[in-house]
């Protein structure tokens, strides 16, 4: 009976957090498409005086660039179903992972709304909390390493891919509130901030590669951001050969990083894994 009473929280609770999950996974993918414009919103790069369209400030990557939105819903998409299977109901690392992935949906529908309603001041602390909430999340998911590789893609693959591309759009969403604001640089020429910010990102996607041992989603998203602000300056306005070649830079610099920090973390285990037996005591 005790055994029973101990357990039948956990279970609810459990059940709790995968419906948790998937009824935030399901707003958030509604609350795209209202941002997309597709349902009679206002799309994102028209709305909150189009501060955040493709050529409002130097930091803003080129339209394509979004898409990797679709292969980031997608990811949450699939996640809220793998979640939901009986395999991952009482798995510690989903009792980890997934309400820091929840509040991630809610504060990202947060943001769409924010700039719906042309609050563009409002949506920089809560991509700010975004990005923190997905760090904690992926700290989560290195700490307790999944135990398949179906895991390993739909969870750390789609916390990677978002991680990766947030730290793009936080850069890119400071600026415009900044240029909205009326921020004038103190004096400092535009394309000097500009280079500083990109090359802030690609510090902290380096550190990002040190810190989650080369793993490849991440590096992916933040060096598609990057690469579209490089691809954004260098061939559309506001034209800047100076942020793109930073960009570029910096694209090329995270990729180094990451390779680096991989092979490190893979001769690591390596020497573990065939390392001599002790010998025996005297």
């Amino acid at each position: 009976m005790m055994t029973t009473q101990a357990t039948e929280p956990t279970a609810s609770g459990d059940l709790a957090r995968q419906i948790t999950v998937a009824v935030s996974a399901v707003a958030a993918v509604v609350g795209a498409f209202i941002g997309s414009g597709a349902a009679g919103g206002t799309p994102i790069q028209d709305a909150a005086g189009g501060a955040l369209a493709a050529d409002a400030t130097l930091i803003a990557p080129g339209g394509p660039a979004f898409a990797i939105w679709s292969v980031i819903y997608l990811g949450l998409l699939a996640y809220a179903v793998w979640q939901f299977l009986p395999g991952q109901r009482a798995d510690e690392r989903h009792r980890r992972v997934g309400y820091p992935i929840a509040a991630s949906l809610v504060l990202n529908a947060a943001w769409i709304l924010s700039i719906q309603f042309d609050l563009l001041w409002l949506s920089v602390p809560v991509i700010v909390v975004l990005l923190l909430v997905l760090v904690y999340a992926f700290g989560q998911c290195l700490a307790y390493p999944p135990k398949n590789v179906v895991d390993a893609i739909v969870t750390d693959g789609t916390v990677g891919l978002y991680l990766g591309w947030v730290i793009v759009a936080t850069a890119a969403n400071v600026t415009a509130a900044l240029v909205a604001a009326g921020f004038d640089g103190w004096g400092i020429p535009p394309a000097t901030w500009a280079v500083g910010v990109v090359a802030v990102a690609g510090l902290v996607g380096g550190a990002l590669a040190v810190w989650d041992h080369g793993r490849i989603a991440p590096t992916l998203s933040l060096c598609w951001g990057l690469a579209w602000i490089a691809i954004a300056r260098l061939t559309d306005a506001p034209s800047s050969a100076v942020t793109g070649i930073a960009a570029i830079v910096a694209v090329v610099a995270v990729l180094v990083a990451t390779v680096t920090a991989r092979v490190a973390a893979e001769l690591r285990r390596r020497r573990t894994t065939h390392r001599p037996p002790a010998a025996p005591a005297a």
